[in-house]
């Protein structure tokens, strides 16, 4: 499943420390924007880590879900639709 992690942080040293650890868990498609292809275990795991990265006060972080059938739905202008990633490397 695709998961968008969307999120509005003003303080520069969270901010940048929240996106250094998203992208060991998925792609960056704007400046507060990752998609991650994860399973719905793993996206709570993920929520768990990033709760306790971020000020709840002061910081705005949002988990959307998005089903498969979703994806060929997708419309962009300026970059690829949303796809997961290959399921093996070749080195």
């Amino acid at each position: 499943m695709l998961v968008l992690v969307v999120y509005d942080i003003p303080d520069d040293k969270r901010r940048q420390k929240l996106a250094t650890f998203l992208e060991g868990h998925g792609r960056r498609v704007q400046y507060s924007v990752f998609e991650c292809f994860i399973s719905l275990a793993e996206m709570k795991k993920l929520h768990e880590k990033v709760k306790r990265q971020v000020k709840p006060a002061e910081d705005n972080v949002r988990f959307y879900w998005i089903a498969a059938d979703s994806l060929p739905k997708a419309l962009t202008i300026g970059s690829s639709p949303p796809e997961p990633p290959p399921r093996a490397y070749i080195v």
